[in-house]
């Protein structure tokens, strides 16, 4: 009798891990609407993130974004990273920023020059903003690899912050549902903020 019910309890088990899966496709993720660039503009301290595979980022991450004559984003950051398991140094890296959909400004690439190029895997990351208020927080996302059902593969994310001390409550439960909404809840570490770049 136990037996009969093994074919049943596969395909409940089945549908229960697409159906999971499904909420975690990369495409269904939402990004800021009518995300404003200029808003965005300004000095940004990383409080927390979400790593990738292979080198990154550390600590002491910030990242100064300003829009040019031509309306586009550029940005200049800081942030520490062990290099050869020993090696501490305060990288300082630039990006451009592109928008391959007017209509969805959210969804960004950025192109990476300095140190930043050996720390990303193709030289051209997405940049996704997920959601921010412009005056105190912002989460951002990038995909670099997709698995076949749509979720993500290797992704990492930032928490960034106007100020380096920190969020306030409120905000800080708005980015904990972001950061579900992304199927990236409890992955994230916190961003030492000591000055050290």
């Amino acid at each position: 009798m136990a037996w009969s019910k093994l074919p049943l309890l596969l395909v409940l088990l089945a549908f229960v891990e697409r159906s999971l899966s499904a909420s975690c496709v990369v495409d269904s993720f939402t990004v800021k609407e009518d995300f404003d660039p200029k808003r965005y503009a300004g000095k940004w301290y990383a409080l927390q993130k979400k790593d990738p595979e292979g080198l990154f980022l550390q600590d002491n991450i910030s990242a100064e974004y300003t829009i040019d004559d031509d309306g586009s984003m550029t940005a200049s950051s800081k942030g520490r990273v062990t290099l050869f398991g020993f090696w501490v140094v305060c990288a300082d890296m630039a990006a451009q920023y592109s928008v391959p959909d007017p209509a969805t400004p959210g969804k960004m690439f950025m192109n990476y020059q300095g140190l930043a190029s050996y720390l990303s895997s193709g030289g051209q990351d997405n940049y996704w903003v997920i959601d921010t208020d412009y005056d105190n927080y912002a989460i951002t996302y990038a995909c670099r690899t997709l698995k076949d059902d749509g979720s993500c593969d290797d992704g990492y994310a930032l928490v960034f912050s106007r100020n380096p001390r920190g969020l306030p409550p409120a905000i800080q439960r708005v980015v904990r549902q972001k950061q579900d909404d992304i199927c990236m809840a409890g992955q994230f570490q916190p961003v030492l903020q000591s000055g050290a770049c």
